[in-house]
């Protein structure tokens, strides 16, 4: 039996990506999506994504059971230094330590941009329930992340509202003339 392993996620991958993505849209409110994407689309957002971001997922024997990737944080050109990231394990494989792992190798890869900080965006509920718990901002906690704001019943699913927060991660110094990120371009 092999241990984890970490790659860079390839268009290829993406109907498994997809067939983990979509327990979270169908049975959680962990994302607010209502409809599972097509696999075309879903195919679209890896590619879209890895032209700018790193996107990584973590294998085990083979088979694809987790992946976390980063995007932008804002369009304009001033938050070039910071993304926001995301992350969805197979939901039989939570506990493993998948999450760290994936977390640990992403974050490398983007101070090595010059990504100063990191943002994850969480659903969160207003009491826990079936469908959504605090377990990713626990998580977040744990990798380092604060709570920075809550948006409250801002996200409607499962015929209930939810609150929505923003937690934040700084991983870098924040110079008076910081050097330009090595992505993207000024997109105003």
């Amino acid at each position: 039996m092999d241990g984890p392993v970490i790659r860079s996620a390839v268009p290829g991958d993406a109907q498994r990506l997809l067939q983990i993505y979509a327990h979270y849209v169908v049975h959680t409110a962990v994302t607010y999506e209502y409809e599972v994407p097509s696999l075309d689309e879903f195919r679209g957002r890896v590619e879209g994504t890895l032209g700018r971001y790193p996107y990584l997922v973590l294998e085990e024997n083979g088979r694809i059971m987790g992946y976390a990737y980063a995007g932008p944080f804002h369009p304009r050109a001033a938050y070039a230094r910071c993304c926001e990231l995301s992350i969805y394990l197979d939901h039989e494989a939570r506990g493993r330590g998948y999450g760290r792992l994936l977390y640990e190798v992403l974050e490398e890869k983007l101070r090595a941009m010059g990504m100063l900080n990191l943002y994850a965006c969480i659903g969160d509920p207003i009491v826990e329930d079936e469908y959504l718990t605090h377990d990713s901002e626990r998580f977040h906690r744990h990798m380092g992340f604060e709570k920075i704001g809550t948006f409250h019943q801002c996200g409607w699913k499962f015929g209930r509202w939810y609150n929505m927060i923003w937690m934040e991660k700084l991983i870098g110094a924040h110079q008076s003339a910081p050097d330009r990120p090595t992505h993207g371009k000024d997109r105003g």
